[in-house]
């Protein structure tokens, strides 16, 4: 299975901002990045044991899924960065349907929306990490100033 330089990079930080967001996220940020680590592994998964004619099927499944768990912890944790998420998830979801509806073959405009919509999912999720990781600190620092 071949897999690009550009996926191969992406797929990297994806890793390293599910690690960030185990390491120093709270609740809603270590339950997305498990959301987000579950969605990586299974579609690479797919690509390898899949025939290739039936991977944008099994592709389009597994991202309105992740936008489904991603919908219940948006409800159980009402943050600003897994709404955004979420819907970055639906737009990847329209944009495979649309591949899948017109019988495209997955071609450069369809690897560069779904890099580009995955890059803003991990950037979403590092920044929901930070904003907590700060939130937690100040609110530490508050508490030993009293």
């Amino acid at each position: 299975m071949y897999i690009s330089p550009t996926a191969a990079v992406l797929t990297s930080v994806v890793l390293a901002g599910c690690v960030f967001a185990f390491w120093k996220g709270g609740p809603a940020e270590r339950s997305g990045a498990s959301v987000i680590l579950a969605n990586l592994v299974i579609l690479r998964l797919f690509a390898i044991f899949l025939p290739a004619e039936s991977y944008g099927l099994a592709e389009l499944a597994v991202d309105g899924l992740t936008a489904l768990g991603l919908l219940v912890l948006v409800l159980r944790h009402a943050s600003l960065w897994l709404g955004g998420v979420m819907l970055l998830y639906a737009l990847q979801f329209s944009v495979h349907a649309f591949y899948i509806v017109t019988e495209r073959a997955s071609d450069r405009l369809h690897a560069i929306i779904n890099n580009l919509d995955f890059t803003g999912v991990v950037v979403c999720l590092v920044t929901g990490t930070a904003i907590a990781w700060r939130r937690r600190r100040a609110a530490a620092r508050a508490d030993d100033m009293a």
